[in-house]
């Protein structure tokens, strides 16, 4: 089975601009991913200007190669387009890989929406033939992957299951911690100075040291 790492994505409790961050962050993070060939599933909550944390699992020989890439302090150099008059530039949000998350509530079967299609992706020439790939959604959670990496339509489905009770399991630790008010919450270990990539301008270019 594949390499599987576990990233947070987080505007540490910051402003508004920090959500957008994030935003961005997830947007580039997700394009590297795909270039890599690498499978994602994500769980993040809906907000106007952006979430204040994601939690993406990336699945792939190279994840951990992609993970490391991001680990750390992201630093957005931008003038804020939500407050015009605000003097602040710099904004910043952090990247952590999560610990591998104990199951938590089991996901019910019942609760699971299969959709099957027909969908490019690596594999090799056999991939996805037929209409295989699978999209599952949980209707309890909303939580949803989209697994082809299998030949079969039954063994997607299998993949799938186990997928979204690992997203589920990582997301309700993940807030867990933040209810718990943890000294170690991955949140306020966010570090300002020496940030791991930059980036600046609204279309979120990154700027080489």
């Amino acid at each position: 089975m594949s390499d599987t790492v576990t990233m947070l994505i987080s505007s540490g409790g910051g402003p508004m601009e920090c959500r957008q961050a994030v935003a961005h962050a997830l947007r580039l993070f997700l394009k590297e991913a795909q270039a890599m060939k690498l499978t994602t599933d994500i769980a993040k909550e809906n907000t106007s200007h952006g979430p204040k944390s994601v939690v993406v699992q990336v699945h792939g020989k190279n994840a951990k190669v992609l993970a490391d890439n991001w680990t750390g302090t992201i630093q957005w150099i931008c003038k804020s387009n939500l407050r015009p008059s605000h003097k602040r530039q710099n904004w910043f949000l952090g990247v952590f890989q999560l610990p591998v998350a104990n199951e938590a509530t089991p996901i019910n079967a019942m609760d699971i929406r299969f959709e099957s299609f027909r969908a490019g992706g690596p594999g090799g020439q056999h991939q996805n033939t037929t209409d295989s790939a699978v999209r599952a959604t949980c209707m309890r959670t909303g939580l949803c992957v989209v697994v082809r990496d299998g030949r079969s339509q039954h063994r997607n489905k299998t993949l799938a299951m186990e997928r979204l009770q690992e997203l589920k399991n990582a997301r309700d630790l993940h807030i867990q911690n933040e209810r718990g008010h943890q000294k170690n919450m991955l949140h306020h270990k966010l570090e300002r100075g020496n940030p791991r990539r930059i980036f600046k301008g609204i279309s979120f270019e990154e700027v080489h040291k």
